[in-house]
């Protein structure tokens, strides 16, 4: 018997295992014309492969034999590998989201896509997805931000307090010096933004925060960014809860913690608590709710305002009283 046949052998059992079916070793001995033997050293061999898969990269899957059905199957969890739907998927958000700037994009993109199995699903992703690509619209700053985010990422790990000059006036160019605990990096509306805890020196020497909130920077807009050379301490009872915080922030402003109770006028607030994670429905009538939800910053008051006539606030009187300022500097731009 030749390497080769024994090697169509192996693999073809191999595949029948991970197709789900069951493995009889006296019936597959009869269709390649060996003993039952010769299946069981397969068998063997295949375990010692996925023993070998399990300690490189955590394959949990096992060969056991199944006394009901009288054959081996195997059993477990696959490598934590995207399927290929999963990869048009990502691939979708990812041209939808215009994060990048296209050359990083197709860079991404392309090792995304390249894990697909079998090989011609690649080509089908490859075509789905062709058009946006060549249609891909950069956006205006297209700064290459991978290395960065890492940079931040790692900051944040290690807890070092870093010095950022940050353009805040794009127009003017105005640089703003900052020295921040950085605590999270959330991506929202095409940016990446850094969250952070502005810091200053108190009498002591000690850097405190300088507002009992997080303040959020776009990071293609960070132009200088440093370590400071030392550290900031990290309180788990008072630790900062990204995903708390991103349910509760609206266009990434940030600001002050408001509870925020308006009325929605319509036959379906599902827009709403989609919109407001933190949102419950108090009372509700014929097209008519009561709703209350938990915010930061001044972002509730750009999306009541996005809302039109269908919604009402009843409190805080002083989110009331900022939509009907921004609505009157807005009518006064407009008759000049």
């Amino acid at each position: 018997m030749s390497i080769e046949s024994k090697n169509i052998r192996v693999l073809s059992i191999y595949i029948m295992l991970c197709k789900g079916q069951h493995v009889n070793k006296k019936e597959l001995a009869q269709s390649f014309d060996v003993n039952e033997r010769s299946i069981q050293r397969d068998i063997d061999d295949i375990r010692a492969f996925l023993d070998e898969q399990n300690i490189a990269s955590g394959d949990e899957r096992e060969i056991v034999y199944d006394r009901i059905k009288k054959g081996y199957i195997m059993v477990g969890d696959e490598p934590t590998m995207l399927s290929s739907s999963e990869i048009l998927a990502v691939s979708k958000i990812l041209l939808e989201s215009r994060a990048f700037p296209k050359r990083e994009l197709n860079s991404i993109l392309n090792k995304v896509i390249n894990s697909c199995t079998p090989l011609k699903n690649k080509k089908i992703v490859n075509e789905l997805i062709s058009n946006e690509k060549y249609h891909y619209v950069e956006l205006n700053h297209s700064e290459y931000i991978q290395d960065r985010l890492w940079n931040i990422g790692f900051d944040i790990y290690d807890s070092n307090l870093v010095i950022i000059n940050y353009m805040r006036q794009v127009a003017q160019g105005e640089l703003v010096k900052h020295i921040v605990e950085p605590v999270s990096i959330l991506f929202s509306e095409y940016y990446f933004y850094l969250c952070a805890y502005i810091v200053k020196k108190d009498d002591s020497g000690r850097y405190i925060h300088t507002y009992n909130y997080p303040t959020i920077f776009r990071i293609d807009r960070i132009k200088y960014y440093n370590k400071l050379g030392q550290k900031f301490r990290k309180s788990y009872a008072n630790r900062f809860e990204e995903g708390e915080f991103r349910k509760r922030v609206q266009f990434m402003y940030a600001g002050q913690l408001e509870r925020v109770v308006f009325k929605f006028y319509g036959s379906n607030p599902e827009a709403v608590l989609d919109r407001l994670p933190t949102a419950v429905i108090k009372e509700q009538s014929d097209n008519e709710y009561l709703i209350e939800s938990e915010v930061y910053g001044k972002g509730i008051v750009m999306w009541l305002l996005s809302q039109g006539n269908k919604i009402e606030v009843i409190k805080p009187k002083k989110i009331r009283e900022e939509m009907r300022e921004t609505l009157f500097n807005m009518l006064e731009r407009y008759e000049s």
